[in-house]
Order: structure tokens, then C-alpha cells, then sequence
């Protein structure tokens, strides 16, 4: 059990978390949520104790090993198979020490050891938590100076996986993987054996791979039950109830203190006067929350091009000699939206490359619209922006000859505010760089957007304008993602890149989650048709009608006790009954207008069963 108790912590006189408290329970998979720049991050460092606590508690059972991706894994010569099984320090210190024990005693002890440990079959488990990082039989024999940084990653990813320790920490996991490494980790998740907690920005994986969410607002920890959805339903919910709440406290003090003001002065009323302003006193006030700020994007919007906007015949493209992808036969047009599926290394930014025009073809042919714009975002983009210029100074080397006004209206456009505006690259966030490689991907209005994993680093409420942003935009859009709630909202089309071709695919998304999951059943091959149920008879005349009846009746009592809540509504919004005299009336008519609320929704239900029945049953 991880107990944070009355934890207090500042950065530079800022307090970040002030008395903070949870209890995380053993075996417990909880997302951790909140604001960028809320001490999200700041909390996993306290936790492994890197950081001195102003005040409070960070406890955990005795012996508990904590475990974190590394920042780097080394480019040595180390292959990956053999980095990922030293991450288990026990069973590695085991395997030399019984390379040069003598005593039999103590031979014997490192024996059962191994064995309590599972030590022979590490290798295997190894093997197939790569396999399912993305790295086949082949890559995991390679040493690590063989791959990228954002490659090592997975490895160190996959070696903390490995270590299983008790209390298993992860920051932004999916960031450095596809679509297919970020479903494997959820359902690998899944089944984690020990506490984990998870810092996520990623709706799916919260949805899918947690069971409890710890959101850090307003400098505490709250933990909720359930996935991301229904904390993020209950938020809602209980910032309507405050809302509602401090708009009635309002009413009531606005109450005494006209009472006081009218009286006060007066020596027959004084008494009461001076009452009601010690009530006023002691009255804890209720602060209505403070309305969310939204990020925004706004792309511009681009002139119409007649259909289609890109035609390729019969093309085939690669590196040098080396054919990648071949016999493509594809169309675009400006309204597409579409999603690339494919595992790592088939070809899916090898064909970002070519539409864009960043890679030319070997044979066949691509035809394009003359007036063809294409804006284009990949993540190296982020780290190739200049660390030592502003925003401003980006766009202004774009935008040359535009007024200083007009540049800072396209940056705010995209979340960048007064003050981002003008502060140099390296001191932004990552969700303020991403924001402004999008900016400069879409500066020239294009008409198709190819965007190769743009959420990284963005937050929920950014992925979600994000979202509404490539709803409202009239252009096309070809996107690589691993987040799945980005896909299903903007995607109406499927292309998989596999073997060498890209081809439509015919499945949902869901179907090729299930797919992912399911490695025995090869890919694009379709499930077994299930058998059809028999057609249900269709009811009889005065089955109809009774049904008919139920709905009337269900509809009347619905509207009749939405009248009485427009009723009770106008008497608790009357000043007059937040009068001190009135106190047990006021709490009646609040019990009546609770039971309402119940009544209600019951009624909304029972009018929505009748109605599913009646539509069954007229079903021709």
C-alpha cells in the first residue's frame, strides 16, 4: 500500500501540492491526471524520494522496490535481450555467484532461489515483452548502439517491465511507441501483477489500463473509482452541484446583507441587523469553480480543389534501390480522412514521405493537384525548432513581411499566449513546442494535413481541441497515431501498410485492436461470420397498442414531474425562503426537490424501456 499523508512541496516559493493525501491500495492501476505544470511529474520524484518533502509522509511497505523507466538507455554494445534481463538485479547477482560457489549448502540456496524466481524462463518472458515493444527475434540479439534514443526508450521501458517491481511508476509511457507497442502495454498492463501508477495523457490507455484515477487540482490528490470516463462524468457532476451550491449561497447573502443594510440604522431592528451579520461572518463561503480554460487550434481554411487532389497508379518507392512499398494503387480527395494501420516498420512514414512529396518514387506514376498545398507534421519536427528563438521569431522568418499584431492572433490561435509568445523554444513545454510545429506545419493553409503522431506531448484537453480542430478542417487529413480516441473521432477511412502494400481495410478500428491482441489469427484475416438469429415474430395488433398506451402514460408522467421541478426550481430560487426563520422549510422543500430528482430520473427511464419495446415490436 502506497500512503501519501498531508504531503506539502514548493518549487521556487511556488506550492505545488500543499497537505495532499491519498491511499493507494496494493494491486491498484491508477492514472494520474491533471494540468500540465500542476507537479505531476514532481509527485513520481517524492515518491521515489529524489526530492527533500517540505511536510508530510511518503510511506510504503518495508522492502517495497520501486521501479521508473530510465531517462537513457546507454548505446553500448550490450544486445537488448541481455540489457533487459539485467534489469532483474537478484537473478543476474544469482547466475555469477553460482558461476564460483563451493559451499553445497550454499550452492543449494541459490538453486531454490532461481528456481522461487523463476530465473530459467527469464529469458522467454524478456523475449516477448520486446517481441511486444515492437522489436523482433532478430533486433533483440542487436546491442543498443544499434538503435535511436527514442528506440533505447522502449528498451528501458521493456526492462522495468521485466523487474516487475512492487510499485511500478510511468511518465507519458506511449510517447515513444506506435499504435501497436501503446496496445500491447494496456493489456500487459492488464495483467501487471503489483501496484502501478501511470501519468497519461492518453484517453485510451486511462480508459482501458487503470482502475482508479488520482487527479492533482488545486494542489490535492483525489482519488477516484473507474476508468477515465467516469471520472472525468463525475468531475462534471460535481462542479455542477458546486456551481449550483455557491449561485444559492449568493442568493442568501445577498439576503442578510440587504436585510442589514436596511436595518441597521434602525433601533428596533438592530438587534436582528446584528444577527444576521454574525451569520454573514461565520458563513463558510462556497466558491462556484473556475471555468476550465480551453486550448484551441485553428488551422485555416483552404480554397476548394476539384476531386481528387492526389492520384497514384501502379507506384512503387523506397530507399536507393531498396523498394519499400510497391503497385500502390490510391486516391485522395480533400474530404478524406484517413488513418494509417500497420506494425513498426512496414512502411507507414515511408508513405507519409512520398504523398508529401518528401520522397520520390522508383516507378509508376502520382498525379497531384497543380494547387496542391501540404502541410506536414512529424514529431523530429518538435526537436528540430530553435531552443534559442521565440515563437515569434519562428513565424516571423515564415511570415516576413506580415505585421507583428497578426503573427502573435495566429499564435494564440494555437494555444501560445502573450507570454509564450515571446519566451525561447528551450524554456517551453512539450505540448507548447508541439503546438507551435503545428502551427508552422499549417501557416500555409494546406489542402491535405499529414500528421505522424501529433499528440505526443499534448494534454487531454489539447488532444481534445485537437480534435474539434480536424472536425472544422475542410482539407484532408492522413494520420499516424497511437492514440486510439484520436483515431476513431477523426478517421472514416483505414489504410494498412503490410508486406509492401497499402490497402483498405475493411474492419473498424476495434476489429484491429482485437487483431493486435490476438497475434495467432494473421493479420486482416476476418472472424467467422456468427450465425444470424432467427427473426422474432412480429407482434400481434393489441400488443402494439398496449405498448402505445404504456408510452403515453410514461411520457405524461414525465412531463407532469417536470412541471413540479420547474415548480419547486422557482420556490428555492426565492430569496425569501433563505431567511434564518425559515430554516426547516427551506430543508423540507430541499428534501422535496432530492426525491423529485430521483422520481425523474426513474420516470426518464421507464419512457425510454417503453419506447425501446414499442420500437421492437412495430419493427417490420
Amino acid at each position: 500500500m502506497l500512503r501519501i499523508q498531508n504531503l506539502s512541496y514548493s518549487v521556487a516559493g511556488r506550492p505545488l501540492l500543499v497537505e495532499a493525501s491519498a491511499v493507494i491500495p496494493e494491486g491498484h492501476k491508477v492514472g494520474i491526471v491533471g494540468r500540465n505544470g500542476a507537479g505531476k511529474s514532481t509527485l513520481f520524484k517524492l515518491i521515489r524520494g529524489e526530492l527533500v518533502l517540505d511536510g508530510g509522509t511518503v510511506s510504503l511497505p518495508e522492502k517495497a522496490r520501486i521501479g521508473g523507466v530510465a531517462q537513457e538507455v546507454p548505446g553500448n554494445e550490450v544486445s537488448l535481450i541481455d540489457t533487459v534481463l539485467a534489469a532483474d538485479t537478484e537473478r543476474a547477482a544469482l547466475l555469477v555467484e553460482a558461476e564460483t560457489a563451493t559451499d553445497p549448502h550454499r550452492i543449494a540456496e541459490i538453486q531454490t532461489r532461481l528456481a522461487d524466481i523463476d530465473a530459467w524462463s527469464a529469458e522467454g518472458r524478456a523475449s516477448t515483452i520486446l517481441k511486444g515493444l515492437g522489436f523482433n527475434d532478430q533486433e533483440q540479439r542487436m546491442p543498443c548502439s544499434a538503435f535511436s534514443g527514442g528506440w533505447r526508450m522502449r528498451v528501458a521501458l521493456a526492462a522495468v517491465l521485466f523487474s516487475q517491481p512492487d510499485l511500478l511508476l510511468l511518465d507519458e509511457p506511449t510517447n515513444y511507441l506506435d499504435l501497436e507497442g501503446a496496445l500491447w502495454l494496456e493489456s500487459y498492463l492488464g495483467r501487471y501483477p503489483h501496484t502501478v501508477l501511470i501519468i497519461s495523457h492518453d484517453r485510451g490507455l486511462l480508459n482501458r489500463a487503470v482502475d482508479h484515477i488520482l487527479h492533482l487540482s488545486d494542489k490535492k490528490l483525489t482519488l477516484y473509482t473507474g476508468p477515465y470516463d467516469q471520472f472525468a462524468r463525475t468531475r462534471a457532476e460535481q462542479r455542477e452541484l458546486q456551481a449550483a451550491a455557491a449561485k444559492k449561497q449568493s442568493a442568501k447573502r445577498e439576503h442578510l446583507q440587504s436585510f442589514v443594510d436596511r436595518f441597521k440604522a434602525k433601533a428596533s431592528k438592530a438587534k436582528q441587523a446584528q444577527s444576521r451579520v454574525k451569520m454573514l461572518e461565520k458563513m463558510e463561503k462556497i466558491t462556484a469553480p473556475e471555468d476550465e480554460a480551453r486550448t484551441v487550434f485553428t488551422f485555416p481554411e483552404p480554397e476548394e480543389l476539384s476531386p481528387p487532389i492526389i492520384s497514384v497508379e501502379g507506384a512503387s518507392t523506397g530507399y536507393g534501390d531498396k523498394v519499400i512499398l510497391r503497385d500502390m494503387a490510391l486516391r485522395i480527395d480533400q474530404d478524406d480522412r484517413i488513418a494509417l494501420l500497420g506494425r513498426n516498420g512496414e512502411g507507414k512514414s515511408t508513405l507519409s514521405k512520398m504523398l508529401s512529396d518528401r520522397l520520390a518514387l522508383i516507378d509508376g506514376k502520382m498525379v497531384r493537384s497543380t494547387k496542391l498545398r501540404i502541410g506536414f507534421f512529424a514529431q523530429h519536427q518538435v526537436d528540430e525548432l530553435h531552443i534559442d528563438e521565440s515563437p515569434l521569431q519562428h513565424i516571423q522568418r515564415e511570415r516576413p513581411a506580415e505585421h507583428q499584431a497578426r503573427l502573435r492572433a495566429r499564435l494564440a490561435g494555437f494555444g501560445l499566449g502573450a507570454d509564450q509568445a515571446d519566451t525561447e523554444v528551450g524554456r517551453l513545454s512539450g505540448g507548447q513546442k508541439a503546438r507551435l510545429s503545428l502551427l508552422l506545419a499549417t501557416l500555409d493553409a494546406p489542402h491535405m494535413l499529414i500528421l505522424d503522431e501529433p499528440t505526443n506531448h499534448l494534454d487531454i484537453e489539447s488532444r481534445e481541441a485537437l480534435v474539434e480542430a480536424l472536425t472544422a478542417y475542410s482539407g484532408a487529413v492522413i494520420l499516424v497515431s497511437h492514440d486510439m480516441h484520436l483515431l476513431s473521432l477523426v478517421a472514416d477511412r483505414l489504410w494498412l501498410v503490410k508486406d509492401g502494400r497499402v490497402s483498405p481495410y475493411e474492419g473498424d478500428l476495434e476489429s484491429y485492436r482485437q487483431m493486435l491482441l490476438t497475434p495467432d489469427r494473421p493479420m486482416g484475416q476476418k472472424e467467422k461470420a456468427k450465425p444470424k438469429p432467427q427473426k422474432p415474430k412480429k407482434a400481434s395488433r393489441e400488443t402494439v397498442l398496449s405498448l402505445r398506451s404504456e408510452v403515453r402514460k410514461c411520457e405524461e408522467r414525465v412531463t407532469k414531474l417536470n412541471d413540479m421541478s420547474d415548480k419547486l426550481s422557482s420556490k428555492l430560487a426565492d430569496p425569501a425562503l433563505y431567511d434564518a426563520a425559515k430554516a426547516g422549510e427551506l430543508e423540507v422543500w430541499n428534501k422535496k426537490y432530492a426525491e423529485l430528482r430521483q422520481a425523474m430520473a426513474k420516470a426518464e427511464t421507464m419512457w425510454m424501456a417503453a419506447l425501446e419495446r414499442l420500437e421492437q415490436a412495430e419493427a417490420p
